[in-house]
């Protein structure tokens, strides 16, 4: 059920049922922050950003393994010219809430650009929490 109400996000880029999906202790692994981010709110926070930046008319999932409360989903999608390969490996509760999300990306321009994106798009956000 989680990955097939993530799917339903991803399809509809409905970046605001991340509040019913999350835990609130989740844990996120970005492919270009060093450390784990924990919690909701920052998890929102990454996840609403690579929503805008991921999610465009290229993007599709490609494979899926999943058992009862772990999926691990290759992606592909096409930024600024660059084709983006990755892999999100989510971690489910009981209760259905994503306790883990971690993200790999290669190659390395395909990092390089997407960290350029991607710090972008939150330092708007960011920018406009503020105003």
């Amino acid at each position: 059920m989680t990955i097939k109400t993530w799917h339903q996000l991803v399809h509809n880029r409905d970046a605001a049922g991340l509040d019913s999906l999350l835990d609130d202790n989740v844990v996120f692994h970005s492919p270009v922050v060093h450390t784990p981010q924990k919690g909701k709110a920052i998890t929102q926070h990454y996840l609403t950003a690579a929503f805008e930046v991921l999610f465009n008319g290229t993007f599709k999932y490609v494979r899926e393994l999943q058992d009862e409360d772990n999926a691990i989903l290759e992606f592909q999608v096409e930024i600024d010219g660059i084709s983006v390969n990755g892999v999100d490996m989510i971690r489910w509760n009981e209760e259905g809430k994503i306790t883990e999300f971690k993200v790999m990306i290669r190659p390395l321009k395909a990092v390089n650009i997407l960290h350029q994106h991607m710090g972008a798009m939150l330092q708007a956000k960011a920018a406009g929490a503020k105003t």
